[in-house]
């Protein structure tokens, strides 16, 4: 199991901040698709995802215990 964790509006999106999935084994890539699959609207490919605080590489793959972050674009001033 991993955690993934969304932030900002991304919460509205998907109507929770954190959630257990059984994605172990998947890319990065693959959990952006997971993602967009069961939260549409989500468009995952405007997020950055970040695995254990890095940012993570599409073709990285997830561990089990590892915590997963969906981060959109922020912009500011």
């Amino acid at each position: 199991m991993i955690t993934v964790h969304y932030f900002a509006g991304l919460k509205e999106v998907t109507g929770v901040s954190q959630e257990q999935a059984n994605l172990s084994g998947y890319t990065v890539q693959q959990l952006a698709q997971w993602a967009a699959e069961k939260y549409p609207g989500i468009d995952a490919g405007a997020a950055r995802i970040a695995v254990n605080e890095e940012y993570a590489l599409p073709e990285d793959r997830l561990q089990p215990g590892d915590v997963a972050a969906f981060i959109p674009p922020v912009s500011g001033g």
